[in-house]
């Protein structure tokens, strides 16, 4: 049918996003494998190097909060030659051998702005432009694009660590950069939706001191080995600011991001569900190539290579998944994934202290799969109970859920194997056992948790009140 053809001009449009993030993705990825290194090279401790991953993913999120408002003030083509321009200024400095790690962060965040931008835009160009009886493979196909970089972030990242310097890695993007901004000045053209809106400055900023204050309750429990005075401060000022930028959202005409959302139970539950799943999927591709560099001896390669098969599985059948989704709706997907993640968490959490290098690839592998059969497609079912006037809101939320839980993910999960290690600290392969062992099993009561609502949405989603809030067009 004519309404359901897609523009090569779209398509391209999505490409150049698409490459955009795909990059930034990849840079996160590739650096987790080099913490090692990093630690020795710069004489830094794990929770401090791995702010070059939670810190560049709270930049993110703290810029994708702003995306509503920038998607409806300024054009996409602007916007995305910003965002390519501060990439490679970022990557740059990256590049620099200069031993100073605070410069190398700065380089980090300047990447993340350009990512926190272009993420966004990427969904934003999909639920302007693809119809929504096409979404769900589209936004299969964009996840297949970005599930592709962690596929290749920990094998590139290892090799070029191995081989060469960390600092390649930055090196070698620099040409895609090009390629992107190149296809974004060509064929994006979306105009801004909403040029009266204005931008909730106050909001941001108490949206930034809760991710900072939250992230850094489990940096300072990381760092000091257990409770300190720095950490109930921060559990003090996270729970004020988070309270106070809920009761502005929910106050303001404007607000920076629209939590009245949530007030459709669908998109509530579909929300948890996806901030869950990225919790997992971030949180484990950092953990495990530093359990198995710390617990099996590997190099930064070897333990790269461990994540490939897995990710490229994912990748693989994210499209298929998006199409089995618009044919056969979200309740066979999401059973299918929530499950499979469990039996994947759970596997990994009885075999931690047996792990070998195929075991740990194998049961990557089965939990990758169970990620990608949810994760798009959690969102692409949210997104059909939103009007078109509140798609680039929806589009805001959703990604910022996304990042945040990410970056909380690699926080939460380092947090435990620090504390492992400060409370056995002249034993790295029982300390790496413990802390993942704790680790996976918090991950197993949240898939628990994620699970259950996935049950709950089954119910109401019959409901034909809720039936007739969908948005089919």
């Amino acid at each position: 049918m004519q309404e359901e053809r897609v523009s090569t001009q779209t398509k391209l449009s999505i490409a150049a996003a698409a490459l955009l993030s795909f990059i930034g993705i990849l840079t996160e990825t590739s650096l987790n494998v080099t913490f090692p290194t990093m630690t020795r090279e710069f004489g830094l401790p794990l929770s401090t190097i791995q702010l070059l991953t939670s810190g560049y993913l709270l930049m993110v999120t703290i810029i994708m909060s702003t995306s509503s408002f920038l998607l409806k003030r300024f054009d996409t083509r602007p916007l995305f030659r910003c965002a390519i321009i501060v990439s490679i200024i970022g990557t740059i400095l990256c590049c620099l051998p200069i031993k100073v790690y605070w410069l190398l962060l700065f380089g980090r965040l300047l990447q993340a702005t350009a990512t926190g931008i272009s993420t966004p835009l990427l969904i934003h160009v999909i639920l302007s432009l693809v119809p929504v009886s096409r979404r769900g493979t589209y936004i299969g196909l964009a996840n297949m694009v970005t599930s592709f970089a962690p596929a290749l972030g920990p094998t590139y990242g290892g090799m070029i660590n191995h081989y060469f310097s960390w600092r390649i890695i930055f090196v070698f993007t620099l040409p895609l950069l090009l390629i992107a901004w190149i296809l974004g000045e060509t064929n994006l053209r979306l105009d801004a939706q909403g040029a009266g809106k204005s931008f909730d400055g106050v909001g941001l900023v108490l949206l930034s001191l809760f991710m900072v204050s939250f992230t850094e309750i489990f940096d300072q429990l990381g760092a000091v080995g257990g409770w300190s005075y720095r950490v109930a401060i921060a559990i003090v000022v996270a729970a004020l600011t988070l309270g106070l930028f809920i009761w502005r959202c929910l106050a303001s005409k404007s607000p920076l991001l629209d939590l009245r959302l949530f007030k459709k139970p669908i998109i509530g539950l579909r929300g948890a569900n996806y901030a869950i799943l990225q919790f997992v999927n971030i949180g484990s591709s950092f953990l495990l190539p530093v359990f198995a560099e710390n617990f099996l001896g590997i190099d930064s390669l070897a333990a790269g290579l461990m994540l490939l098969p897995g990710s490229l599985l994912g990748a693989f059948i994210a499209p298929f998944v998006g199409k089995l989704y618009d044919h056969r709706g979200p309740t066979l997907v999401l059973l299918i994934s929530n499950v499979s993640v469990i039996i994947g968490a759970t596997a990994l959490w009885a075999m931690t202290g047996k792990a070998t290098v195929i075991v740990l690839t194998l049961l990557y592998m089965f939990l990758r799969a169970g990620f990608n059969f949810g994760y798009g497609n959690t969102m692409s079912d949210a997104s059909k109970f939103v009007s078109a006037s509140q798609q680039t809101d929806f589009n805001s939320l959703f990604n910022v859920l996304q990042q945040y839980a990410g970056s909380l993910g690699t926080t939460v999960l380092s947090t435990s194997l620090s504390l492992s290690e400060a409370r056995i600290p002249h034993d790295v392969k029982a300390a790496s056992v413990a802390g993942a062992t704790n680790a996976f099993a918090l991950v197993i009561v949240l898939v628990l948790v994620a699970l259950c609502l996935t049950l709950v949405s089954i119910k109401v989603r019959k409901d034909p009140s809720v039936q007739m809030q969908s948005v089919e067009a």
